[in-house]
């Protein structure tokens, strides 16, 4: 694992005399930035000699709470466990209202024990390893969608879509409207000030398909740990920017019964050494490397279900006819299946990953989804024909919804427990798990609200 080098700090220090704190972070296996608030005296420290962070710190619910069954707790003391900078991360938080750096941290993988067993970045990379070893090497960026929600509403009232430049609440879906865009100028200009400020591609802002719904692309990245750094740093600035502008930024999977869903869509191809696409064919199903990739997600998809789909909310996404999958399927320029290989030029030849909502932890569900990869390609698995037309007319074999099940399913896997290791798993079941309990015991149907700073 490659850690960021002390000059970064230095050169920081030296160049924004003016911040004062940086937020030090590391990303839970929920996919929620925690850390601390650092003052700038302590930062080259941070860099020097790494950062200690209590193990509990990737041990805990949605809501912030110790989950004794993951081993995190009491049985190991809290124990302090080391992290370090991860290169590129420090930057500028725009939105503060005062200038504010930004670092991410990764838990080292010996002096992080106990707790970097349940780090999900490292995952990713021991996942993404483990394919390059075949000659493999993954390309992905991540698609993100999200409510723009107002923060001022009575505590019991639907939330409501957040004000545009003219004052308004948008009433209607316009998918793809550009004057709603417009009206969210302000918002867009500052969110793409922060990226910039980050060095996060940011690139086409799309207004989706429902009140106050948008979606902006990342480009692809080469390295995959890249592209996920991006996607979760990404998320961080979007909800910074919305506070900004007197709005939540939701990532919740399904908000409302009635308005679409946001997804997280993964965009994937494999690459060699040199970074050439070894997907890349004129036909349009792609090749043989494509189609056995395939197979292996569609093999592993009821085991990484409750990967890709986290929370009681994820499942409420599938519907019919709501550009969210139902089936394990495959298609060529098709919205309507879980796994579409997009038109384009043949050297753009690539798989995009429908399934997970935006509520899904991006380093878990990479990982999750190369690893179903690396099975099909291993075992030249056939995913048998593309469906051509409404692939919701023709469902063959269901997503579950059952959110227990999902779980299940995943404890009882034994190509889970091989492809990421038992001692991860351990610990997001113990999590997943606890959260269950907890919304069954404590959380009626229609309460969202417990999900909603954090999904």
């Amino acid at each position: 694992m490659q850690f960021a080098d002390p000059q970064e700090a230095l050169d920081f220090l030296a160049q924004h005399p003016d911040v004062r704190h940086i937020e030090l972070f590391l990303i839970d296996p929920n996919g929620v930035p925690r850390g601390k608030l650092l003052h700038r005296d302590e930062l080259l420290a941070v860099f020097r000699d790494g950062r200690p962070l209590p193990s509990t710190i990737l041990g805990l619910t949605i809501q912030g709470e110790d989950v004794e069954d993951t081993g995190l707790v009491w049985e190991v003391g809290d124990a302090d466990c080391w992290t370090y900078p991860l290169p590129g991360s420090l930057t500028l938080q725009t939105w503060r209202a005062e200038p504010t750096g930004q670092l991410q941290v990764g838990m080292h993988p010996e002096r992080g024990l106990p707790a970097a067993v349940a780090d999900p970045r490292l995952l990713l990379a021991r996942v993404a390893n483990a394919l390059k070893a075949d000659g493999y090497h993954p390309v992905m960026a991540v698609e993100l969608e999200f409510y723009l929600l107002d923060q001022q509403r009575q505590p019991h009232e639907r939330p409501q879509p957040g004000r545009q430049g003219n004052g308004q609440r948008p009433q209607q879906t316009q998918v793809y409207g550009v004057l709603e865009l417009e009206q969210l100028q302000g918002f867009l200009n500052d969110l793409y000030r922060a990226c910039e400020a980050q060095g996060l591609p940011a690139r086409t802002a799309i207004s989706e398909y429902a009140p106050g719904q948008v979606e902006i692309t990342l480009e692809h990245r080469y390295d995959v740990l890249q592209a996920i750094d991006e996607g979760v740093r990404y998320k961080r600035v979007v909800k910074g920017v919305a506070n900004q502008h007197g709005m939540d930024a939701c990532f919740m999977a399904k908000p409302f019964a009635d308005l679409a869903g946001s997804g997280m869509h993964l965009h994937v191809s494999l690459a060699d050494a040199q970074g050439n696409n070894l997907m890349a064919s004129d036909d349009p199903q792609g090749t043989p490397l494509l189609r056995h990739a395939i197979a292996g997600m569609m093999a592993t998809l009821d085991d990484a279900l409750a990967l890709f789909c986290p929370h009681a909310n994820s499942y409420r996404r599938f519907q019919a006819n709501s550009y969210a999958p139902l089936a394990k399927s495959w298609g060529v320029n098709n919205r309507t299946v879980s796994f579409r290989v997009p038109g384009g030029h043949p050297n753009s030849r690539h798989i995009e990953h429908r399934i997970c909502g935006a509520d899904a932890n991006p380093y878990v569900a990479a990982a999750a989804l190369l690893a179903g990869m690396h099975k099909g390609i291993r075992e030249q698995l056939d995913p048998g024909p593309a469906i051509e037309g409404n692939g919701y007319a023709q469902v063959r074999d269901s997503l579950s919804t059952d959110w227990l099940g999902a779980l299940s399913r995943l404890a009882q896997s034994a190509w889970a427990k091989e492809a990421l290791g038992e001692d991860f798993l351990r610990v997001y079941l113990a999590i997943k798990f606890a959260e269950y309990r907890q919304f069954m015991g404590e959380v009626g149907e229609q309460d969202w609200r417990w999900y909603l700073q954090h999904a």
